[in-house]
């Protein structure tokens, strides 16, 4: 899982595994969701990320190996 913040478009990039992307759609103006070939969800980007999360403040838990 990897988690990108692009201040200067103030956008969240969140990657929850690195298959290829089949598929895009919009779940509403500013929240798209990216899915492979098998209808997992790849990753999920938010745009005007500062308005809708805190971004300041990412806590990470239930970490396993």
């Amino acid at each position: 899982m990897k988690i990108s913040y692009f201040e200067d478009t103030d956008t969240l990039y969140i990657e929850f595994r690195g298959s290829e992307v089949a598929e895009t759609k919009d779940l509403d103006e500013n929240t798209v969701i990216d899915l492979d070939a098998s209808g997992n969800v790849c990753a999920i980007t938010f745009e005007h990320a500062s308005d809708r999360t805190d971004v300041s403040h990412l806590v990470v838990e239930g970490i396993t190996a």
